[in-house]
C-alpha cells in the first residue's frame, strides 16, 4: 500500500490513512487502497472490529485532495463502496470504530460519521467547509450529520460551514467520546476489548437491525421485518447463539467463534 498502513491483531484490523504531510487528504489511489482494505476486512472471519485513524498528530483525514484535482486535474472515480471505500458500504456489519487524532474536515468528517463509533482526541474537530471552495458534502455528510443530530443543529454546522471542537462534537451528540491525545489508543484499546466482550454474530446482528430498523417506516414494521435481516437470521443458526447460553449454565467464559 502507497497511501494507507493496515495491521490487524487480536481480531482488531486498524486502517491508517498515511498521508501525514498534506493532513492524509484523500488522492485517486487511496481510495481504491481503503477499497482493498475494506474489503478484506469485511471478508476475514476472524477480524470482527476495524479501527480507521490518521497518520501523524495533526489530522484524522483533511478531506479530498483538492490540490493534485487544481494542479493535475486529477478528480478521482469513487470506488464501488463510494468515497473511501466506506461511505456507502451498507453491508458491512461488523463495528467500525473512528479513532479521529486531528482535523476531520468534509470527506475526512464524512469518513468518521460513516463509521459506528467515534472516539476523539481533545485536539480533533470537525466540519463540512465544502461550500467554502464552492462544493457540497455529498459523500454522505449532509445525510448522516442531519440524521445523528437533529436538522437544526445539522443546519447550523452545515450552513456555516463551521469547524467544531471534540467537546462540542460530543455535546452534540456525534462524538461518543473525547480524550486527550496522547491518550487515545489507550481509549480505543479499552472500546475494542469490551466490544471483544461480546459474541461477534450477536454485534452484527444487533448492527444491523438498528440501521436497516431505522429505515423502516415505523417501529412496527422494523419488528415484524427484523428477522429477515441477513446478520440476524446468521445469528440464529451461529456457533455464537449457541455458546452464549452453553457458557453461562456451566458458568466459564465463553468462547466465541464469530460464525
Amino acid at each position: 500500500m502507497d497511501f494507507i498502513r493496515v495491521s490487524a491483531a487480536n481480531h482488531v484490523t486498524t486502517v491508517t490513512l498515511n498521508r501525514p504531510e498534506v493532513m492524509n487528504a484523500i488522492n485517486g489511489g487511496m481510495h481504491q487502497e481503503l477499497q482493498a482494505a475494506f474489503d478484506d476486512f469485511a471478508a476475514d472471519p476472524e477480524q470482527y472490529i476495524c479501527v480507521v485513524t490518521g497518520a501523524g498528530p495533526k489530522a484524522f483525514c483533511a478531506g479530498s485532495d483538492l490540490k493534485a484535482v487544481a494542479l493535475r486535474g486529477e478528480h478521482p472515480v469513487y470506488p464501488k463502496s463510494g468515497y473511501a471505500g466506506l461511505i456507502e458500504r451498507f453491508d458491512c456489519a461488523k463495528p467500525l470504530i473512528a479513532a479521529v487524532n486531528g482535523l476531520a474536515l468534509g470527506g475526512g468528517f464524512e469518513v468518521a460519521l460513516a463509521c459506528d463509533v467515534i472516539i476523539a482526541a481533545d485536539t480533533a474537530s470537525f466540519g463540512l467547509p465544502e461550500p467554502l471552495v464552492g462544493a457540497i458534502a455529498f459523500g454522505g455528510g449532509l445525510h448522516r450529520l442531519a440524521r445523528e443530530i437533529g436538522t437544526k443543529q445539522a443546519m447550523g454546522m452545515i450552513l456555516t460551514a463551521r469547524r467544531v471542537s471534540a467537546a462540542e462534537g460530543y455535546r452534540l451528540g456525534f462524538v461518543n467520546e473525547v480524550v486527550a491525545a496522547d491518550e487515545l489508543d489507550a481509549a480505543i484499546a479499552r472500546w475494542c476489548a469490551e466490544i471483544l466482550r461480546a459474541a461477534p454474530a450477536a454485534l452484527r446482528a444487533s448492527k444491523e437491525v438498528v440501521y436497516r430498523g431505522l429505515d423502516e417506516p415505523s417501529l412496527q414494521a422494523a419488528l415484524a421485518n427484523q428477522s429477515s435481516y441477513p446478520a440476524y437470521e446468521a445469528w440464529r443458526s451461529s456457533e455464537d447463539a449457541t455458546e452464549g447460553p452453553l457458557a453461562f449454565s456451566e458458568k466459564r467464559a465463553p468462547v466465541w467463534t464469530g460464525r
